[in-house]
């Protein structure tokens, strides 16, 4: 367990430039407070103490400011940076050396039951306000950009984003626009389809008035 615990710690300076001391980061960082709750809550929740699994998850809520779900799953080396806002469903399985920023929601999409909470895979990088919705996989090396809404399953090596989220790079190479690898962004596609109707009004508006300008020269 402390072994853990000084893997948890040295995670933080790896991957923020402001920690500087081990006693600024065991007293003052949220992110690695609401890990170290939910494997606790974790623990109860898997030996079916659900209510006090409960408890201890919403305690760490309320000073951290970070919801995380007993029964989510925790991989190693992950670093919650800032934290406020993250919500991690409780089917959610999240690998190992994943970063997350604040406001990020790994989510389901409704009322199913089952596994409705997304699998993110190793060393994946979720930026701030992302929200990853369903129950789908995040490949390996994935990057999630700030704000995107992810409702399908990504790739390994790959950068999403937008809303709903579109892959923009898959194994070092942006892709093209027109790619089938990507989500088609309906209101993209409600835009292209108004400007198609405009044309062939115009078109039918000009020949009007050409037959019209034709029989007042007749």
């Amino acid at each position: 367990m402390f072994q853990r615990m000084r893997s948890d710690i040295q995670t933080v300076f790896e991957n923020d430039p402001a920690a500087r001391s081990k006693f600024e980061v065991v007293f003052t960082y949220s992110g690695l407070h609401a890990i170290w709750a939910h494997r606790l809550a974790n623990w109860l929740f898997r030996h079916r103490w659900y209510s006090i699994a409960r408890v201890i998850s919403q305690t760490s809520r309320f000073f951290t400011g970070i919801e995380i779900h007993p029964g989510a799953t925790l991989g190693d080396r992950l670093f919650i940076d800032h934290g406020m806002g993250v919500v991690i469903g409780e089917t959610c399985e999240i690998g190992n050396n994943v970063v997350i920023y604040q406001g990020v929601t790994l989510g389901g999409t409704g009322k199913e039951k089952g596994k409705r909470h997304p699998t993110i895979g190793n060393n994946v990088v979720i930026a701030s306000g992302a929200k990853v919705l369903g129950s789908f996989r995040v490949g390996d090396n994935a990057m999630i950009g700030a704000n995107s809404v992810v409702l399908n399953e990504v790739p390994p090596n790959s950068t999403v984003v937008g809303i709903p989220g579109r892959i923009v790079k898959q194994d070092g190479k942006r892709l093209d626009r027109l790619s089938h690898n990507q989500v088609s962004d309906p209101i993209i596609d409600q835009f292209r389809q108004m400007q198609e109707q405009i044309d062939r009004l115009k078109k039918e508006l000009s020949i009007i008035q050409e037959q019209q300008q034709t029989k007042e020269g007749v």
